[in-house]
């Protein structure tokens, strides 16, 4: 256990943090996998931005690496324009 007041201090911000983190990840997650389960064109064009857009504002956060965002962005692409 920490000993000093700035590491107990550091403890409780990192578990926030992490907490929030981890929220922002898995909503990522669940909008590409629900966009990867669309089979309608109409909707899939519908909702593309914002899943874009969400994958986005987690990179810029750092929760995930920005190359691994555009990977996801491009994948997201191909997939609708082949509905």
């Amino acid at each position: 256990m920490a000993n000093h007041k700035s590491a107990k201090k550091r403890i409780r911000s990192d578990n926030t943090k992490r907490l929030r983190n981890r929220y922002y990840a898995k909503t990522a997650r669940k909008a590409v996998r629900r966009l990867k389960e669309l089979d309608n064109k109409e909707e899939a064009l519908k909702s593309l931005p914002k899943v874009i857009s969400l994958v986005d504002r987690v990179a810029k956060k750092n929760i995930i690496h920005d190359n691994k965002a555009a990977n996801i962005k491009s994948k997201l692409t191909k997939h609708v324009n082949s509905l």
